[in-house]
């Protein structure tokens, strides 16, 4: 049979012509495109390792200016916090030198109007007793129809007060 005699001819050039083509296939691709491929992946991760190194260093650099401000915030709230107590207390100060300078002025008014009043109160107490002085001789002179002199009378209505 002539086709089983051509088998191996036919099938020696096909396995010739297949390994030309993959050995072709292998060397363009293997040698010339994969390390091309690779470099550009080694250069790709190059660059992402060094972005991410900047970015570790940016963060660190921001946790640093974060550090600081918070350094300076707490500062800057320490000394509000000692001016505000400062003026507190020098308001406290204020006020109670206030007060105190009102309670003396209050009371030394307060002595003088307690003087003030108690002289009234006597000069009222003279007052009722001259005036109970003239009633009771009045009074006898119209009961008893005798006539009493002004000192007897202011004396007996001293020794009625005293006796009550």
């Amino acid at each position: 049979m002539p086709q089983i005699s051509q088998i191996a001819a036919t099938y020696a050039s096909q396995i010739f012509w297949l390994l030309v083509t993959f050995g072709i296939l292998y060397f363009g691709i293997g040698k010339m495109m994969v390390p091309r491929v690779i470099a550009t992946v080694d250069a790709r991760e190059g660059q992402i390792a060094g972005d991410l190194a900047a970015a570790e260093q940016a963060r660190l650099a921001a946790d640093q200016v974060e550090a600081a401000w918070r350094a300076r915030m707490d500062e800057a709230r320490a000394a509000a916090l000692a001016e505000t107590s400062a003026a507190k207390a020098q308001g406290a100060k204020a006020a109670e030198s206030q007060v105190k300078s009102a309670d003396a002025e209050l009371a030394e008014r307060l002595a003088h109007h307690d003087l003030a009043v108690g002289n009234a109160k006597a000069q009222a107490m003279l007052n009722l007793q001259a005036v109970a002085a003239d009633v009771a001789q009045d009074l006898v002179a119209k009961v008893s129809g005798l006539t009493v002199g002004i000192d007897a009378a202011a004396d007996a209505v001293r020794r009625s007060n005293a006796h009550g």
